[in-house]
């Protein structure tokens, strides 16, 4: 809470403060000297560049905190934690119900119980944040607005937040805050709030025949729930390849032969952190030798290589949403046969994450890939698909482990089921693949993706795939077995075969 000050130091004092009656001589005069600004009642900044309206609002907690002490955050502010709409609503609880207007804040405060069991104090200004079960039980009290944002949220804003409980801590979490509630529904004498909650609770977890409002979440009680947040990914995706114009390069008749295959593999594990030299991978794959010290990695170059190479597998796609499912567990089975702590062709258990990306929930992988199939099955055989199915298993990510390795099979599978060019991300693009894959998932910008996807192809329909030694050759002239690093410390790129200035990276 800003201080209320007997003794006054403008410099001692925060960016937006409250003066006392004993101070008002020193303030007028600061007044005068333009040393500070007045905003409303006794409150005022020692800011003069910034609009009123940015400086309350960027105090939003502090201003909160001087009108109302001892109030509770709650109702949708409480999920929300910033000012609502346009003229800045933000919402309390406490034993003085009024309504403070202010440049770019309106405080509504009504009258209610302060601090519950529960509730936490909100850093240091005097407000509470209230619990979790509060959060909910206040939400669901009935509220409509003549003007501006409603104070509470709506059903289907509040099936969403139970949603995101259930598919981040799983049914416990979502029983316990069922049952936390009731206490604090007696604290609040919100026995009718308690029955709400209980009864979208129950209809979400299926133990009651309850209504629920919104399509994802009858969906999620059939097993079939979906991430929302994953669908304007794949839109922004669709629509970019719907409206390009990609090459169609046919498949070469030296490219479906054991070298290609091989390759393949070797740089879809590379992607993955399994490093071996071309000769060691060569040797596990065309002589049976397995490493002692690195088994499972072995394991996983050769597993590739025969999902790759199986006529029968290679060029195995969907018919529709539900074989999409089986189809990548047959290729994740395959690839994971070495690795039975992955569950091979079992969905993850847990969420996983990569750095600040966090994937699809386990409780939401099936219901976004029958979403994204959705899309998929849109798009024109060949090189959209192909990219499109890429994207959607590497952003859903379904398998606790070797999910790139699946969704890299299955772009290529579409591929080959059309007679075109199977794509290959070498060594030296595998920083420019990454960080497209990381400009659409964090960011929504499809374009490096589809161009990154689009070179490889290029690059690997240009290899002479007909022999170990001329994909050798091949690979070195155009600087693919370079890492990116070293490619970026060189300044040399990723050439074509027929580029002149191709050559050898050494």
């Amino acid at each position: 809470m800003p201080a209320h000050t007997t003794s006054f130091s403008l410099a001692d004092q925060p960016e937006v403060f409250f003066t006392a009656a004993a101070t008002s001589r020193t303030i007028r005069r600061l007044l005068r000297a333009g040393q500070v600004r007045h905003i409303d009642g006794r409150m005022y900044t020692k800011n003069l560049a910034d609009p009123l309206s940015e400086v309350v609002r960027r105090r939003v907690w502090d201003v909160a905190a001087g009108y109302f002490p001892g109030a509770v955050i709650t109702d949708r502010t409480a999920f929300e934690m910033r000012p609502a709409g346009d003229e800045g609503s933000v919402f309390l609880c406490g034993p003085t119900g009024r309504v403070v207007r202010l440049p770019g804040l309106v405080l509504n405060c009504r009258r209610g119980p302060g601090p519950v069991a529960g509730d936490q104090p909100f850093m240091a200004g005097g407000l509470h944040l209230c619990s979790w079960p509060r959060r909910f039980l206040d939400n669901m009290r009935p509220s409509r607005a003549r003007s501006g944002i409603p104070r509470t949220l709506t059903a289907a804003e509040i099936e969403g937040r139970l949603q995101a409980v259930l598919a981040a801590q799983g049914e416990d979490e979502l029983n316990r805050l069922r049952d936390d509630a009731a206490p604090v529904a007696a604290a609040l004498q919100a026995s009718g709030e308690l029955e709400r909650l209980r009864a979208v609770i129950g209809a979400l977890l299926g133990t009651v025949d309850g209504h629920l409002s919104t399509e994802n979440a009858r969906a999620l009680r059939r097993g079939r729930g979906w991430d929302d947040e994953r669908l304007p990914l794949f839109d922004a995706l669709m629509a970019v390849l719907h409206s390009r114009i990609l090459a169609r390069r046919d498949e070469r008749p030296g490219h479906v032969g054991s070298t290609f295959a091989f390759y393949e593999a070797y740089f879809s594990n590379f992607i993955e952190g399994t490093e071996f030299t071309v000769e060691e991978a060569a040797d596990i794959v065309f002589n049976g030798v397995i490493p002692t010290e690195r088994p499972a990695d072995a394991h996983d170059v050769l597993a590739t290589f025969d999902l790759v190479s199986d006529p029968s597998l290679r060029g195995r796609t969907a018919a529709d949403a539900d074989d999409l499912e089986g189809v990548i567990k047959a290729f994740h089975r395959r690839i994971m046969a070495g690795r039975p702590e992955s569950n091979p062709g079992e969905y993850k258990e847990r969420a996983n994450r990569a750095g600040n990306t966090e994937f699809v929930a386990p409780i939401l992988v099936a219901g976004t890939l029958h979403k994204g199939f959705k899309r998929y099955a849109s798009l024109d055989r060949g090189l959209p698909r192909a990219i499109f199915a890429m994207f959607l298993i590497a952003e859903v990510h379904p398998f606790a482990d070797g999910n790139g390795r699946v969704a890299r099979a299955l772009a290529n599978a579409e591929l080959s089921a059309v007679g075109q060019q199977r794509t290959i991300i070498p060594t030296i693009l595998r920083d420019d693949y990454l960080h497209a894959l990381r400009a659409l998932s964090r960011d929504a910008r499809p374009d490096p993706f589809v161009r990154v996807i689009d070179r490889a192809q290029q690059w690997a329909h240009e290899v002479d795939w007909s022999a170990m030694d001329a994909a050798r050759a091949d690979l070195e002239r155009t600087n693919a077995l370079l890492s990116s690093s070293e490619g970026d410390d060189r300044g040399l790129i990723l050439r074509l075969p027929s580029d002149p200035q191709a050559r050898v990276s050494s």
